[in-house]
């Protein structure tokens, strides 16, 4: 543990940032999850609506600032490829 007082302050905060970071990484992952069961399922129409889910929670970690824009932007990108491959 620091002795300076601005460090123990940093500690604090950066165990704060980390839990909600977590929290939203976990997010992103079990939307992204849950659409690429539902494309492995063969499910079309359900992985659609899992796909806008996705996006959008994607789309608020980047503006959280949890992912840079351009790994959201990949990340979204990857899970649309994976649905218009099952619509082929």
């Amino acid at each position: 543990m620091p002795n300076i007082i601005s460090s123990v302050r940093s500690v604090k905060t950066d165990a704060e940032r980390r839990a909600k970071n977590f929290a939203v990484k976990s997010a992103v992952r079990t939307a992204s999850r849950k659409l690429i069961e539902a494309v492995e399922a063969g499910k079309a129409d359900e992985a659609k609506a899992l796909l806008i889910e996705a996006t959008k929670t994607i789309d608020k970690a980047a503006a959280k600032g949890v992912f840079h824009k351009n790994a959201a932007a990949r990340r979204k990108s990857r899970l649309a490829r994976k649905l218009n491959a099952l619509a082929k």
